[in-house]
């Protein structure tokens, strides 16, 4: 399916690593022009290097500070000069998480910073550049948990929920100017980082953290949060839902909320 990618502008704010990659990875191999945004400089060349295998040659890195409105501010500025105009914007950052007696203030509001504020700043700066452009698409990712809860990301929880909140609105205030805006829910994905930080855990119970099957075991087993499906979701699995809600073939969804998490009991 072509998707009308060829020659059109992406942004991907945390597309170094993990989903953000897998996604701009998937628009450079539709022919778009792509920007990653993230904090760190050797992720983003490495990103970068991949984005221009895939098909980007003129791939970007931008190294921005999500949690500082004015490194945002920056960074897209960086765009604007770079292409003047912008098709589409994937944001795709997430905070930390925690217990509700173990966080205070402080991280409450580094949480919301991270997990909504960036996303309505990098919106906002975003917007002229979607409006001066043929074309414009938003995709945001919230989290499955806004819908099935987890004591252990209450604060992540909560900030991705306003997140998807804020999604909604906007797919209403700016219909008039033919945007399109949506927010993708993943469920539980095997990123390199997720692997990374739970391999010993999983390890501990004889289960492989790079496999999705044996990710859901563990998940079921520790928070009986199961899926339909019986495994866990890949980075790959998420681009392809969110690439094509960015994408121009995308002519009439708008405001939804997705679930991308293998079959779950909520609707």
């Amino acid at each position: 399916m072509d998707l009308g990618l060829a020659g059109s502008t992406a942004v991907v704010t945390g597309g170094s690593k993990g989903m953000g990659l897998a996604i701009a990875t998937t628009f450079a191999e539709e022919g778009a022009k792509v920007a990653v945004m993230a904090r760190g400089a050797e992720a983003l060349e490495e990103a970068t290097a991949k984005l221009r295998d895939a098909g980007a040659p003129d791939a970007v890195g931008i190294s921005v500070e999500m949690s500082d409105a004015s490194s945002i501010a920056a960074g897209f500025e960086i765009v604007a000069q770079r292409w003047g105009e912008l098709n589409s914007l994937v944001h795709t950052i997430g905070p930390g998480d925690g217990y509700f007696e173990e966080m205070d203030d402080a991280q409450w509001e580094e949480t919301f910073a991270l997990g909504t504020m960036s996303g309505v700043r990098s919106i906002r700066a975003a917007l002229p550049m979607l409006r001066a452009a043929q074309w414009g698409r938003i995709v945001t990712l919230s989290a499955h948990s806004i819908q099935r809860q987890n004591p252990r990301i209450v604060a992540y929880t909560a900030s991705k929920a306003a997140l998807s909140s804020v999604t909604k609105n906007l797919s209403k205030s700016l219909a008039k100017d033919g945007i399109l805006v949506n927010c993708v829910c993943p469920g539980t994905i095997v990123t390199a980082s997720f692997t990374e930080a739970l391999k010993d855990i999983l390890a501990a119970d004889g289960l492989d953290a790079t496999d999705p099957t044996d990710v859901m075991t563990w998940i079921d087993n520790n928070f009986h949060q199961p899926c339909d499906l019986g495994r866990a979701g890949l980075p790959e699995e998420i681009a392809s839902i969110t690439v094509y809600l960015a994408s121009r073939r995308n002519g009439y969804v708008t405001g939804a909320t997705v679930n991308v998490d293998g079959g779950s009991d909520f609707v």
